[in-house]
């Protein structure tokens, strides 16, 4: 497992050193990307909505279903929040960040923030308790959704605002560089999807502190490690937000829930 590798510092346009780190590895690190003070109030936030949900019941958000599960007190928690921005004015503040805007162009032309597409603005709150059900996530790629959907391969990236400072032993995301320039057959068939989750000798395990961003192509292979250690110290949050190219897709109240989102197991970012 690699655990070193370059990181920037995002002074609100990409240079050329940046496009090109991205363009050849498929992902980009960037520290320090919002305060400290932000993170607290993300993370305030989320807690609002989860009560709100907790207390109706919210099973689906335009056609995604919420992912419930029990706290290390035993207490319900909302795991993972689909279209989170759409129910807290900091959460829609922060989709509004204008520094989102000049990242764009890493997907090319035509880009735009989805945040009313795909699952919106996504808030995956990870555990490792006794009753956690939701610890890991399996080896996929994010473009099997457009495979699902019968379209073509359109550009799409997730950019992850990072809430927890997190160690090698905490888990999280791992991805396979370069990946996403692999043939058609290498993306359908390189890992069982969402089955997997072996550690790859080739995989880089991204390593953040609260207030991070990183950004990686949807067409790269990538999992979420399980922590290796329980309790609150295994607590971890972060947003992802879809950058997409392509038709404009928006989702609403009436949007069916896809085929592999039924299935608990294959919920994917």
């Amino acid at each position: 497992m690699v655990t070193t590798y370059p990181t920037f510092r995002f002074d609100g346009r990409l240079n050329a050193e940046q496009r090109t780190f991205f363009e050849a590895n498929g992902f980009i690190h960037f520290k320090q990307f919002i305060n400290e003070e932000a993170v607290k109030a993300i993370i305030h936030a989320s807690k609002e909505v989860e009560q709100q949900w907790l207390a109706t019941g919210v099973e689906k958000i335009n056609g995604v279903p919420i992912k419930y599960g029990v706290d290390v007190d035993d207490q319900p928690i909302v795991q993972r929040f689909a279209f989170i921005n759409k129910y807290h004015p900091v959460l829609e503040e922060l989709a509004l960040d204008p520094r989102f805007q000049q990242l764009l162009p890493l997907a090319g032309p035509d880009a735009r923030l989805g945040t009313d597409e795909k699952d919106g603005m996504v808030f995956n709150h990870y555990v490792n308790g006794p009753k956690s059900k939701f610890t890991q996530m399996g080896w996929h790629t994010d473009g099997l959704r457009d495979v699902f959907q019968g379209t073509k391969l359109n550009p799409m990236l997730n950019v992850g605002i990072h809430l927890s400072t997190l160690g090698l032993d905490h888990g999280g995301l791992r991805i396979l560089p370069g990946t996403h320039k692999q043939n058609l057959y290498q993306l359908l068939f390189r890992k069982k999807y969402f089955l997997s989750h072996d550690a790859d000798p080739h995989e880089l395990a991204i390593i953040p502190e609260a207030g991070d961003v990183t950004i990686h192509d949807g067409r790269l292979w990538h999992r979420v490690a399980k922590s290796t250690v329980s309790g609150e110290a295994s607590r971890r949050r972060v947003i992802y937000i879809p950058i997409i190219a392509g038709k404009y897709s928006p989702k609403n109240e009436n949007s069916p829930t896809l085929f592999y989102q039924r299935f608990a197991g294959m919920v994917v970012r």
